[in-house]
């Protein structure tokens, strides 16, 4: 029963390493079957990624769009801004490292090997509709609830969204593991696991550097709005930090942040409102991460990309990662959607995305947390100056 609680990071290690280990040694019908079970899972999951995005981002904005005043305009324009420049900055750091770091013996072929072990059988799941009618869609049925205040559209909403973090929490995460593992079998079987193995050791790394880095950054900004020491604005906050790596939630964090943040001299009004709005919207850490595995694995895969077609997906996440504070994993399902229609991700790039993701998840979180202090004090400021 113990087992059973451990958490996804730890299941997703688990299953990695069993991947390798077995990947070896097991005959070929085990790893057909594995084959067979991915194949199945890869069309469902693509099958749900529509519903997903149009299940929880369009409740997140009709929630953003509710009451809609000066305050909540510019906190909300501080933390996407934010978001948005933590893409920016990891795009930057991730297109000049990572060339460096990542051997050219790795591959497109790498990650195109679960292909070459044939399932059993496969079964046909469709979409009902691709992604970015899914994104459309949850736009202007988000906006309209907001603008209109139809209430029994939202309640409609808010169940869909039940529906769909209940599918997340059954179906996706605890299936999730199997996925992986699977994954990495086949490419044990086909001698390349190990290789992109070293790729994650080095890009992770990499991603916490850049975490330190831009927490450094966002309060050094504050600092200067505030005239305020940077580094003891930034200490006042390390509790809320490590809470965060112990949660993995911004959710649970809050009561943490609150009286952190009050413990930098924030109002008590500005962080009682910024603090938990936030928590939803400020997404910088998560953000960061999502683009530097992205980066990462286009290189791993050879693909040619521009920094334009990156500035989309950057701009496109920062808003569509609204949807994913409280729901398990929620940050990567959400961008699933856009890493496909926008980067050209192939399920086998999804798969390593998730568990290259989840391998830092508290990291993201914390940054993300912590970093709500910042804007709090900046908020705080420019209020008390107008």
């Amino acid at each position: 029963m113990k087992l059973l609680r451990l958490p996804l990071l730890a299941w997703i290690v688990v299953a990695i390493g069993l991947g390798v280990a077995l990947g070896g040694v097991l005959p070929e019908w085990t790893v057909r079957l594995f084959a067979t079970f991915n194949g199945i899972f890869g069309n469902l999951l693509q099958f749900l990624i529509p519903l997903i995005i149009v299940g929880l981002v369009t409740p997140a904005i009709a929630d953003i769009g509710r009451g809609a005043g000066r305050l909540l305009f510019l906190t909300v324009l501080m933390a996407y801004g934010s978001t948005i420049v933590a893409g920016l900055l990891s795009y930057v750091t991730g297109a000049a490292v990572f060339p460096s770091l990542i051997p050219p013996t790795v591959d497109a072929a790498s990650l195109q090997l679960a292909n070459e072990v044939a399932p059993f059988f496969t079964i046909a799941i469709l979409p009902l509709f691709d992604v970015m009618s899914a994104l459309v869609l949850a736009f202007v049925v988000g906006l309209g609830i907001a603008t209109l205040g139809a209430r029994v559209l939202k309640g409609v909403a808010i169940d869909f969204k039940r529906i769909i973090v209940r599918t997340i929490e059954v179906i996706v995460i605890p299936l999730l593991p199997i996925y992986i593992f699977g994954i990495f079998l086949t490419m044990t079987k086909t001698g390349q696991a190990w290789r992109v193995l070293n790729v994650f050791v080095a890009v992770i790394a990499v991603i916490f550097a850049m975490h330190v880095v831009w927490l450094l950054l966002q309060y050094c900004v504050a600092g200067m709005v505030t005239r305020r020491n940077p580094l003891r604005l930034l200490y006042n906050m390390m509790p809320a930090y490590f809470t965060a790596l112990g949660t993995s939630s911004s959710a649970a964090t809050i009561p943490v942040t609150v009286r952190q943040t009050l413990k930098n001299g924030v109002s008590e009004g500005v962080t009682g409102f910024a603090i938990p709005l936030c928590a939803t919207i400020h997404l910088s850490g998560s953000c960061l991460k999502i683009v530097s595995c992205a980066v990462a694995l286009m290189f791993m895969t050879a693909q040619p990309f521009t920094t334009g077609q990156f500035i989309g997906f950057i701009l496109m996440l920062g808003v569509i990662m609204v949807a994913a504070p409280g729901v398990p994993g929620g940050a990567i399902m959400a961008a699933l959607g856009v890493l496909a229609s926008m980067l050209g991700f192939n399920e086998q790039m999804q798969a390593l995305m998730i568990a290259l993701y989840i391998t830092m998840d508290s990291f993201g979180t914390a940054c993300n947390v912590t970093g709500d202090g910042a804007i709090a004090l900046m908020v705080d400021k420019i209020r008390a100056k107008t």
